[in-house]
């Protein structure tokens, strides 16, 4: 696979300074306009659909199971605009373990639910990705993890998906 590099739009851009910061250790970065990425999803995000959080516990674990069950409960508290769905006793495909599931609409949403993760999921595992329309691309390549990755069931992926 190629990638298109991440300059393009600047390839005639001035030169950045090379100058550090009081701190001794950060690169001065001249003023300049806020990121678009701040409020709209880069593309080929769909900004009608967003990121989905799964959240993995050990299926016959009951401490796990109990965790994942207040965790379950606390998102709903802390986060009701969020779609959550419901915590399920079973895996569902291509999800090799029992899960939940949050859904999140917009950046500041996703980056919210991303670092309130990092601080609670406790000993659940969550997985992070995108819908651009690739199932596959968003499960793999595209996805990231807070805890443990856990094997995702890719054939099933491949089998529902539309052919590229």
């Amino acid at each position: 696979m190629t990638y298109e590099s991440p300059l393009v739009g600047y390839e005639n851009a001035e030169l950045l300074p090379s100058t550090i910061n009081p701190d001794g250790i950060s690169l001065f970065n001249p003023p300049g306009p806020k990121s678009a990425s701040y409020d709209e999803f880069p593309k080929p995000i769909d900004p009608s659909n967003g990121f989905d959080f799964h959240i993995y516990y050990t299926q016959g674990v009951p401490s796990e199971t109990k965790y994942a069950r207040e965790l379950h409960e606390r998102v709903r508290r802390e986060f009701p605009e969020l779609r959550i769905h419901e915590l399920l006793d079973w895996p569902v495909p291509p999800h090799l373990t029992t899960t939940f599931e949050v859904n999140t609409s917009n950046p500041h949403q996703t980056g919210a639910l991303f670092c309130w993760f990092v601080v609670h999921r406790g000993p659940c595992s969550v997985l992070i990705h995108p819908h651009t329309g690739n199932p596959l691309r968003d499960h793999t390549e595209l996805a990231t993890w807070i805890g443990k990755p856990w094997p995702v069931d890719v054939d099933i992926i491949k089998k529902h998906s539309p052919s590229d």
